[in-house]
């Protein structure tokens, strides 16, 4: 069924999971809302079909548009008029691959959460999809829609530091520094099972947002990469902490650590860069100050909201200096981000602003394949292995 034209209205977004007490289902929401550009018009929230009914009720679905599962979802939304241009998929990683396929296959865009797939071989069968059916597939790499992360990037580029030598990324988390899987916690029990999860547990998890966010800022692609992994928590299956060596083309040197037994640690992503002339350091928790310092020693801090920073990071602030934004906004400016490159394509004409830089499948692709780098370094006893994805 072809659908009208983007012009002129909302994009009518669809969703699979994050229905009933789903985390990651309402950022999802309130990332589509934020600037307008989205209406969500069907879903299937849930795999327990009458709660994801009642679900649909309280968000104002129609009865018609809740479906029980992804499957009739397709066969009824591919055969509307109005039916969705694209769909979010908010659901355990093991099945993001059967549903971003279905959905792309019925001509039908997707906005799939990270990992990307549990396998390589997943990944590659998704991106021959995608290249086969000309649709868009964004991957939600929350982190790069920081604003100062891409000014951070731009910096970057625009030779501030010189040359960039090492790249350290760290992920941190205290959520899982005991056994919650054991006490009825889903989201922590699907992380540990490798047959739901993928190969890494906190590599995978967290992991692959940290190795996205240093080659996004910094442009580097990993040449090779050695791993240590470890299980701290008795009986889990899968990695809970992770320090990994890379060796990044040209010469610079990384270092990734991610964990979900850091305690002490709520959300504590960071980056610093250091080149030739100079340093770049951002945090998560503080997400709106950039700080820079010179070969020569003094320090600046770049605030977001500045008048002189670059434009595709003016694009993606709304609120002047003085006004925090956070996580929410971040994960809105890749959803508006998306929003322009279907308008683009729609139009056909080429992405500028907003939705320059945001994350599509060739970088759910390099996650994937890193993931199997660093599993396969360890358990060869932390040799260097090369990524099939850069």
């Amino acid at each position: 069924m072809n659908r009208s034209p983007l012009n002129g209205r909302r994009i009518r977004l669809g969703m699979v999971g994050g229905g009933e007490g789903a985390y990651i289902g309402g950022i999802h929401r309130f990332a589509a809302r934020l600037d307008d550009q989205y209406e969500l018009v069907a879903g299937a929230f849930d795999v327990d079909a009458e709660r994801g009914h009642r679900f649909a009720t309280q968000n104002y679905i129609a009865p018609e548009r809740s479906y029980s599962d992804y499957a009739t979802m397709v066969q009824f939304e591919a055969a509307r008029a109005d039916g969705i241009d694209v769909v979010a998929i908010c659901t355990p990683n093991f099945t993001h691959f059967p549903i971003a396929k279905a959905f792309l296959e019925a001509g039908i865009d997707v906005i799939c959460e990270k990992p990307l797939t549990t396998t390589l071989q997943d990944a590659e069968a998704l991106a021959e999809v995608v290249s086969q059916t000309g649709r868009f597939l964004g991957v939600t790499y929350t982190y790069s829609g920081y604003p100062l992360i891409v000014e951070a990037r731009a910096r970057v580029q625009g030779g501030l530091i010189g040359k960039v030598r090492t790249v350290q990324v760290e992920y941190p988390l205290e959520w899982m520094a005991t056994g919650v899987e054991l006490k009825n916690n889903q989201q922590a029990a699907w992380r540990v099972d490798p047959q739901k999860n993928g190969r890494g547990g906190s590599i995978g998890d967290i992991g692959t947002h940290a190795y996205h966010l240093a080659g996004y800022v910094t442009g580097l692609k990993a040449e090779s990469v050695a791993a240590d992994l470890a299980t701290f928590v008795e009986g889990r299956a899968l990695d809970d902490n992770a320090h990994v060596l890379i060796r990044y083309e040209g010469g610079a040197r990384g270092m990734l650590w991610s964990s979900q037994v850091a305690i002490g640690c709520s959300n504590a992503l960071r980056l610093r860069v250091y080149g030739e002339t100079g340093s770049l350091t951002w945090a998560q928790e503080q997400p709106n100050e950039l700080i820079y310092t010179s070969l020569e020693g003094y320090t600046q801090i770049i605030k977001r909201g500045r008048d002189d920073l670059d434009a595709i990071t003016r694009a993606r602030t709304r609120t002047p200096p003085g006004h925090p934004e956070g996580y929410i906004e971040a994960f809105t400016n890749l959803y508006s981000g998306f929003a322009a490159a279907l308008r683009a394509r729609d139009e056909q004409r080429a992405v500028s602003g907003i939705g320059a830089l945001i994350p599509q499948i060739h970088d759910g692709l390099k996650g994937v394949a890193f993931v199997d780098a660093v599993v396969d370094s360890h358990q060869q006893g932390t040799v260097w292995k090369q990524p099939k994805y850069r």
